[in-house]
């Protein structure tokens, strides 16, 4: 008798990068984000070598001049210097103070979540100190925070940090619960194998994915948030260009010169839509009731 092929058999283990990378690929909205943020990272990696002006070279004869003024595509601002300048530079600031903060808070959390999900306990007093900070409304508290330490870009970062944790905690913990119960778990326990070695090896690979995911889509949140604190002047202070300190000197000028506070507000929108579309598609990868759909295309294959 010849052997039917099960479909079965054809099936492949595909790990979250491969969802990830088909999700990206199969969604032209998540292209468009992604490309979005490619070349915003590009610009401010090689942003003096692209930028026309240095960025704080004034010209106070050409103060206020318009977009399309000759040599200065985007315009100039209060203090004659070139928006395009400074905006590719501002990217530096922008994306590092939207990033950064979420890399640390995630890397606090992480351990945060998995250990209040372990131990019952201690779980209760994380989640509980967790609850006071989420009394808080996130901008609020990074106002707060920002105000009591000082102006500056460290002191920024260090409220951005403190804001985020208690979200991303919250994920985690409610992710390492659901897989505390999981059959893979009390095998290790039957085994003896260490709590830490369970909690970083077995539960570690599948609670990352929900805290990857949050990161991504809570980034367009901080990017407005830090460059909130800058416009307020708690963030990166002037003359360094960062798109919410330019933001901030545009707008006395408003009425004269709306293309100052206009163009970096523009960017900002820009690069947080870039942010939110790309995590949505990032959620949709990683979600295992939406990311099966991504692979129905080459089932055959």
């Amino acid at each position: 008798m010849t052997a039917v092929p099960s479909p079965l058999r054809r099936t492949r283990a595909r790990s979250n990068l491969y969802f990830v990378w088909r999700g990206v690929l199969g969604d032209p909205v998540a292209r468009c984000a992604a490309g979005v943020i490619a070349v915003m990272l590009l610009a401010a990696a090689f942003a003096d070598w692209i930028a026309p002006w240095p960025p704080n070279a004034a010209n106070p004869e050409l103060r206020l001049m318009p977009p399309g003024t000759p040599g200065h595509l985007l315009g100039l601002d209060n203090q004659g210097r070139d928006i395009l300048s400074r905006l590719i530079h501002g990217a530096r600031l922008t994306l590092l103070c939207g990033i950064t903060p979420v890399l640390i808070g995630a890397a606090i959390s992480v351990p945060l979540g998995l250990l209040g999900a372990w131990y019952r306990g201690l779980g209760a007093v994380i989640m509980r100190l967790m609850d006071v900070l989420f009394a808080f409304p996130m901008a609020l508290l990074a106002i707060l925070l920002a105000a009591l330490m000082g102006p500056g870009i460290g002191n920024m970062m260090i409220a951005l940090v403190v804001t985020l944790i208690p979200y991303n905690t919250r994920v985690v913990y409610a992710a390492a619960c659901l897989e505390r119960d999981q059959a893979y778990v009390e095998a290790a326990k039957a085994m003896a194998t260490p709590d830490l070695k369970i909690l970083f090896v077995e539960m570690l690979p599948n609670v990352v994915a929900a805290s990857v995911v949050y990161s991504c889509t809570i980034i367009g949140s901080v990017v407005i948030t830090a460059a909130g604190l800058s416009f307020l002047g708690l963030g990166v202070q002037p003359p360094t260009p960062e798109w919410g300190i330019m933001t901030s000197e545009g707008r006395s000028y408003i009425f004269n010169a709306p293309h100052i506070a206009a163009v970096p507000g523009l960017a900002i929108t820009v690069l947080v839509m870039a942010f939110n579309l790309l995590g949505d598609s990032l959620r949709d990868s990683l979600d295992p009731r939406t990311r099966l759909s991504l692979i129905r295309p080459r089932k055959g294959t």
